[in-house]
C-alpha cells in the first residue's frame, strides 16, 4: 500500500535530568513524590528535535549530552512532510521558541514537544510531564527555589535547525 511511504513515525524521547535523584529527594525537599525532572524531545524523520536555551536544535536520535532516552513513547504517525516540518520549526525558532524565550517553568523543552507533537500527530505528550512545573511550584520549597531555577537554561548541544534546514535546500 502506498500509505506507508507517506507517513512517518513520531516518538517522544523522555530523559530524567535528575538521573533518579528526584525520586529519592523530592519527598524530603518538596513533601511530595516526583518520579523525575523530565527533558523531552521529538524524534521524526531520523532526527531528534529539542528546545533549550540555545533555541530549537537537532541531532541524531540519542545524540544529546543526555544520551539515549530513559523512555520512548510512540506518539503516532504523521503525514506532514519533512520539508513542511522544517519550515514549521524554522518559523517557531524565529518567534515562539527562540533561545531568549526559554523559561524553565513556563516555556521549556516540554512545552515545545507538546506543541510539536500536536502539530505532527494531533496527540499531546503525557500530562505527568507537562504538569511537573506546577507540581513543583505548588510547594513551599518550590517557591523558594524558583528564583534560582528560573536562571537555569538547559541547552543540550545540537545543530541549529535553521542552519540545518538551509543545508537541505
Amino acid at each position: 500500500m502506498d500509505q506507508h511511504d507517506s507517513t512517518f513515525g513520531v516518538q517522544l524521547f523522555i530523559c530524567d535530568l535528575s538521573r533518579g535523584m528526584a525520586r529519592q529527594l523530592s519527598p524530603i525537599m518538596l513533601g511530595k513524590q516526583l518520579d523525575g525532572i523530565w527533558h523531552t524531545s521529538i524524534v521524526v524523520y531520523g532526527e531528534e528535535f529539542f528546545y533549550g536555551g540555545a533555541g530549537i536544535s537537532s541531532c541524531p536520535p540519542g545524540g544529546t549530552m543526555l544520551g539515549p532516552p530513559d523512555t520512548v513513547v510512540e506518539l503516532g504517525n504523521t503525514e506532514v512532510t519533512e520539508e513542511i516540518f522544517l519550515d514549521y520549526l524554522s518559523s517557531l525558532g524565529e518567534t515562539t521558541y527562540s533561545g531568549d524565550k526559554y523559561r524553565l517553568f513556563e516555556h521549556n523543552c516540554n512545552t515545545f514537544t507538546n506543541e510539536v507533537a500536536q502539530f505532527l500527530t494531533g496527540n499531546k505528550i503525557p500530562s505527568y510531564i507537562t504538569d511537573l512545573p506546577s507540581e513543583v511550584l505548588s510547594t513551599p520549597f518550590g517557591q523558594v527555589l524558583r528564583p534560582i531555577l528560573d536562571s537555569i537554561h538547559i541547552a543540550p548541544p545540537g545543530r541549529n535547525v535553521i542552519s540545518c534546514q538551509n543545508n537541505h535546500g
